[in-house]
């Protein structure tokens, strides 16, 4: 597809955070940081469920999923971010841009759509423990993080497609630290109300499914905790499930006050403030909570430690 027919426009200025540039270099090291925690304590989940064979259940098979994909969505984003605060002007092309807003909704979708099946295999095992191997078999954990990652690949082509068809003129500035559909939409000179009615139909569709999915199961399992009658099992259960609660409604929350809303009138700058929070707090905070914390997580952990100085030896 030739973009350069259907544009006037080239390659776009991302805006990025002017405020902050007396003090970039220690924001820098400050994103920097956050991302290489991130990206290592990811990596560690990623391979601990992958070669523990005591990890190899349904819900952390979910976890080693989940925490790719966290990579995958903080590198699409991050790096802008970076490069942002070493340059004055950070120039993308407009195929680059259109890239970046594709994966960054495919990788958001997905991880919606996991969210939703993570919660779904948490529901079974608390109310149907006996029934739990039966219900989440190999085949049916592994459709439905298949389906996950399919849906989010294909759902956002048709917006990026029709976003590559209009007309850009004037300023070339996307009002963000990264591309995204709404400050591109800004830019335009023809009418957009079919994209944005199809972006926020796309979003709400994801976004309020797959919320409304975690938050039914989440509120089944909270009636199963509060149906424990001993109070340190009840203490301990509702520990881990506020825990897990708060990042699904940080993320939840930030990203329904960016996407589900039908309009363009409210402050970029506020959607920028929120925009990092889901890239680059909760992606941090996702390891730590959901996996991090767990106990048979930290002993499989000193396993595989003790196995690697073992070989040394």
């Amino acid at each position: 597809m030739d973009l350069t027919n259907h544009t006037t426009v080239s390659e776009f200025v991302i805006a990025g955070f002017p405020s902050l540039q007396k003090n970039r270099i220690p924001v820098f090291v400050l994103v920097l940081t956050i991302y290489l925690l991130t990206v290592t304590g990811n990596m560690i989940i990623v391979f601990i469920t992958r070669y523990e064979i005591s990890l190899r259940t349904p819900m952390y098979f979910f976890l080693g999923n989940f925490s790719l994909l966290e990579i995958c969505f903080t590198s699409v984003t991050v790096p802008t971010i970076l490069v942002d605060l070493i340059r004055e002007n950070n120039i993308v092309s407009f195929t680059n841009c259109l890239v970046q807003i594709y994966f960054f909704h495919a990788l958001g979708g997905i991880e919606c759509l996991l969210l939703a099946a993570m919660a779904y295999d948490r529901y079974v095992a608390i109310r149907s423990p006996l029934r739990y191997n039966i219900i989440m078999s190999s085949v049916v954990y592994g459709q439905l993080a298949a389906w996950s990652w399919a849906t989010g690949l294909v759902l956002p082509l048709i917006p990026v497609i029709l976003i590559s068809q209009l007309n850009y003129c004037g300023t070339n500035v996307v009002d963000h630290f990264f591309c995204d559909i709404l400050p591109l939409l800004r830019l335009v000179c023809n009418r957009t109300q079919l994209n944005e009615m199809l972006s926020f139909f796309i979003c709400t569709f994801i976004l309020v499914g797959s919320f409304t999915l975690t938050v039914v199961s989440y509120a089944a399992i909270l009636i199963t905790v509060m149906s424990i009658r001993s109070t340190d099992g009840r203490k301990k259960a509702f520990s881990t499930f506020a825990s897990h609660l708060t990042v699904v409604c940080i993320f939840y929350g930030t990203m329904m006050f960016i996407y589900v809303r039908p309009t363009r009138n409210l402050s970029f700058n506020m959607d920028q403030i929120v925009a990092v929070f889901y890239c680059l707090v909760t992606p941090l905070l996702n390891p730590i909570i959901y996996s991090l914390r767990n106990k048979e997580v930290k002993e499989a952990l000193k396993k595989v430690f003790c196995r690697k100085r073992v070989e040394l030896k």
